[in-house]
C-alpha cells in the first residue's frame, strides 16, 4: 500500500519521486520512452517484469528504462515499510538542458546490448545526493526550474563516476535512438501479456481505428487473430519443452480463461493441449 506520494516537476514533467509503502504493495511504471533511477532509502523490495525478477536491497538502486512494459517493483513481506526516490529522465527534458550537446553518458554505446535494467551498489556520494532531495521535499517553497537542473545534472555526473557506468550508459543512451521505441516492439513486448487491443491502442498513442489499420499494414492480419496465433505458437512450444501445467502454460501465455484457451488450442490443432502434448512426445 502506497502510504505518501510526493513528486516535483520540471518542464511539465514528473522529475523526482518520493513514494513512502507499506507491504504488500506495487508500483507499476507506465510504459513510455523514458529511464528511472529509484533508490531505496528504507527497507527493501523486488523488481519485476515480464521477464525476470531482482531483489533490491536497502541503500541500493535500481536503473531501468521503460520502453517495454509489464515493469513493476513490488514487495509482499508483511509489515515491510519502504521509502522510495525515483528519478525520472525523460528525452526531451535532458535534450533541453544539453542544448550544446549530450554527456558521453548519454550517448550511444554498443558494448552491451538489450540491456535493460542494473542494479546499482551506491556510493557515499550518492547516498549524500539522494539525501538533498529529501530536503526539497521538506522546502517545496524553496524548488525552482534552475535548482532542478542543477539536480539533474548532478545524478547524471554522479552515476558517470560509478563502477557500473558502462552498462548505465547503454542503458540512458537508448532513450535517444530513434528505433527504440516503435510500433513493432511495443506489439513484440505485449504479445504475451493481457493487453486488449484498445490498451494497446493506447501503449502507441493511437486511435483503436488508426492502431487496426496500422497492424493489418505491418502484419497484414487483425490484431485479435495475429495475437493469438502467437500465443497459441507459444503453448505449443511450452508443452513439448516444459512440464508445468497447463493451467499455467496458459497464463504464461497470456490466457486469462483455461478454458479459452483448451477451445482456442482446439480450434487451431485439432486437439486438446494435453493430447497434444502426448502424441507429440510419442513422435519424438
Amino acid at each position: 500500500m502506497v502510504t505518501d506520494y510526493k513528486k516535483i516537476d520540471l518542464f511539465g514533467k514528473t522529475l523526482i519521486q518520493k513514494v513512502d509503502v507499506t507491504a504488500p504493495f506495487e508500483f507499476a511504471f507506465p510504459e513510455s520512452n523514458q529511464a528511472c533511477f529509484l533508490y531505496m532509502l528504507q527497507g527493501e523490495l523486488d523488481y519485476q517484469s515480464n521477464t525476470d525478477q531482482l531483489h533490491i536491497p536497502n541503500k541500493h538502486s535500481l536503473l531501468l528504462n521503460c520502453i517495454h512494459s509489464g515493469k513493476q517493483i513490488q514487495s509482499n513481506k508483511s509489515a515491510n515499510k519502504g521509502e522510495i526516490i525515483i528519478i525520472t529522465f525523460h528525452p526531451d527534458v535532458l535534450k533541453k538542458i544539453y542544448e550544446k550537446g549530450l554527456p558521453l553518458l548519454l550517448q550511444s554505446n554498443t558494448t552491451i546490448s538489450n540491456q535493460s535494467k542494473t542494479i546499482i551498489n551506491n556510493d557515499f556520494l550518492i547516498h549524500k545526493y539522494i539525501e538533498s532531495l529529501l530536503f526539497y521535499f521538506e522546502n517545496p517553497s524553496l524548488v525552482n526550474d534552475e535548482i532542478l537542473v542543477l539536480k539533474l545534472k548532478e545524478i547524471v555526473l554522479l552515476l558517470s563516476q560509478t563502477q557500473d557506468v558502462t552498462t548505465i550508459q547503454v542503458i540512458l543512451s537508448q532513450l535517444f535512438s530513434p528505433t527504440s521505441y516503435t510500433f513493432k516492439k511495443i506489439i513484440e513486448a505485449n504479445l504475451f501479456t493481457q493487453s486488449s487491443v484498445e490498451e494497446l491502442a493506447q501503449k502507441t498513442n493511437l486511435s483503436t481505428s488508426s492502431f487496426k489499420r496500422e497492424f493489418k499494414k505491418l502484419y497484414n492480419d487483425s490484431p485479435a487473430s495475429y495475437i493469438k496465433n502467437k500465443k497459441l505458437e507459444k503453448a505449443a512450444a511450452l508443452l513439448l519443452i516444459s512440464e508445468e501445467r497447463i493451467t499455467d502454460i496458459a497464463f504464461d501465455c497470456g490466457f486469462n480463461d483455461p478454458a479459452n484457451f483448451t477451445k482456442s488450442f482446439h480450434d487451431k490443432y485439432h486437439m486438446s493441449p494435453s493430447n497434444y502434448r502426448i502424441n507429440q512426445t510419442k513422435k519424438q
